[in-house]
């Protein structure tokens, strides 16, 4: 299984730095941004997913540090996984465990019964984002069509 098997390039966002909003874009119109993607991708509610979202995170921070983090979560209605990707140039403060901005936010979602499968994505997630050559070509990325090609590129021929 690939990373772009559950990501697609719609469902990918780079918020660029003069973006209007960029200095009042937090963590909680972050989560609302992946859960709409992930929503429309997983044929689900934006609010089943943010819901879903925001528990996770409340139990503690899914930020890993380096600029990382990786909102997850599982719905008993899903059949499958789905993820979304977010690039903010400019930042997320996400409460991130080294106190670090967030730039990169991969997102994940899926079936409550697939919790192996859903583990396994999320250190596949983790293996990717590792690199910091590869993290910052990524938040460099001018648009999500580069910031899709990017992955599908690092992702290379790996199953």
């Amino acid at each position: 299984m690939r990373l772009t098997d559950l990501l697609t390039s719609d469902r990918v966002a780079t918020r660029a730095r003069g973006d209007g909003d960029a200095a009042t874009f937090d963590k909680a119109k972050a989560i609302r941004a992946l859960s709409e993607m992930l929503a429309r991708g997983a044929g689900v509610t934006n609010a089943d997913v943010e819901h879903v979202l925001l528990e996770r995170e409340a139990l503690q921070s899914t930020g890993i540090g380096d600029g990382v983090a990786i909102p997850h979560g599982a719905l008993a209605q899903l059949e499958s996984q789905c993820a979304a990707l977010l690039v903010v140039p400019a930042g997320v403060d996400f409460a991130a465990i080294d106190g670090a901005a967030v730039y990169i936010l991969f997102a994940v979602i899926g079936p409550k019964r697939a919790t192996g499968e859903h583990l396994k994505t999320l250190a596949r997630v983790s293996r990717l984002l590792r690199n910091k050559a590869f993290r910052d070509r990524l938040i460099a990325a001018p648009d999500s069509k580069t910031a899709y090609d990017l992955i599908e590129t690092e992702e290379g021929d790996r199953p």
